[in-house]
Formats: structure tokens, C-alpha cells, sequence
């Protein structure tokens, strides 16, 4: 029986073991370097369409344009804090593919600090849009009060280098949330 035992405990620690990975992306910025962690199997429509953007050179132009902090959003009753990035011109984003909206009670990534999650106008209309959270934002999950649909956004992912990158964004000079000088993404590629 002993020898059996060291036999299994062996045969534990000389068989591959392959835990899978969620892949990891790397936004190259003015400002420096972003890494996300995508959840591929926690939101399977939002990641694919994500990566698909990346593997795609979707975001060869992109950059982060808009920076939401307290202090400039003095009409929002629900005030949150994030940076957004993404094409930026309507004209090249209403022409992108949409897909269908994953809120945060069916995938369970919620909207803390660091997590991505895709823009959207209505529910089913994100593309190329997305924004990193500064701070905890329930107000942004499902059901909160940021979306008068109260359908929230699509999380997909999470910062897990780079966040002292992302607050320096949102710091930066901006006229009514929008970016003086937007701050350019050189790329963002699978790592």
C-alpha cells in the first residue's frame, strides 16, 4: 500500500499538467504599458470580440480620449471614474461590428479597480469602445444606476500591470471629459 502511494504521488508530479490560461494583452501607450488579463470563459461574446479586434490590428489607430474623474462630471448624480479608449471617431466606429451585450450577473466580473469593460450607447451596440476602471464602479455592473437601462456594461478582462499607467491617464488635461491631447495606443497585442 505504502509503495502504491509513493507510486501515485509520482505519477502526480511526472504527468503534464496544462491548466489552461486566460490570454494576456499588452496596450502600448505614450504613457507606458497596460496588461490585461482577458476572461475568455467567464465572457466568451465580449472576449472573442475583443481579441478578435486585436489578432484583427482593429485598434492599429486607437487611443484613450476620454478621462472621468469627480471633479469633471459635475451634472451626473452617479458619478464614476474610468479612462476610455478605442477609435474614437464615430464615423469608424459606427461602421464596426457590434455584438450582444454580456452584463455582469452573467458573467460575475464586476466593476472593480483595473477591470475593462466595453462603451456602449444601448444595450447590443459595443465594437471597438472600452474603458478601464479607477477605483471600484458598482454603478456600471447590472442593475446599478450609471445606464438608465440599468443593464450595465460588459466586463471582459482585468489590468494586471500598468495601473500607475491608467491613473496617470485619467489625470491628465481634459475639457469636459475629453482628452486635450489624446494619448496615443502604438498597439495592443496578445503577450
Amino acid at each position: 500500500m505504502k509503495h502504491l502511494l509513493s507510486l501515485l504521488i509520482l505519477l502526480y508530479f511526472l504527468t503534464p499538467y496544462s491548466k489552461a490560461q486566460n490570454p494576456k494583452v499588452v496596450i502600448a501607450t505614450s504613457k507606458g504599458n497596460i496588461e490585461l488579463e482577458i476572461y475568455e470563459s467567464k465572457a466568451p461574446i465580449t472576449a472573442k470580440h475583443f481579441l478578435s479586434n486585436v489578432d484583427q490590428n482593429v485598434f492599429k489607430d486607437a487611443c484613450f480620449y476620454r478621462v472621468v474623474r469627480m471633479d469633471n462630471q459635475p451634472f451626473n448624480q452617479v458619478k464614476i471614474e474610468v479612462i476610455q479608449g478605442g477609435l474614437f471617431q464615430d464615423s469608424i466606429v459606427d461602421k464596426m461590428p457590434v455584438i450582444p451585450h454580456e452584463t455582469t450577473q452573467q458573467t460575475g466580473i464586476l466593476h472593480r479597480n483595473g477591470v475593462i469593460s466595453m462603451a456602449r450607447s444601448e444595450p447590443g451596440t459595443a465594437s471597438t469602445e472600452f474603458f478601464i476602471c479607477v477605483g471600484d464602479q458598482p454603478e456600471l455592473d447590472y442593475m446599478g444606476h450609471r445606464n438608465p437601462d440599468g443593464q450595465g456594461f460588459a466586463t471582459f478582462g482585468k489590468v494586471t500591470k500598468g495601473m500607475e499607467v491608467v491613473r496617470a491617464i485619467q489625470q491628465l488635461k481634459d475639457q469636459e471629459q475629453m482628452l486635450i491631447v489624446p494619448v496615443k495606443i502604438y498597439s495592443i497585442t496578445r503577450k
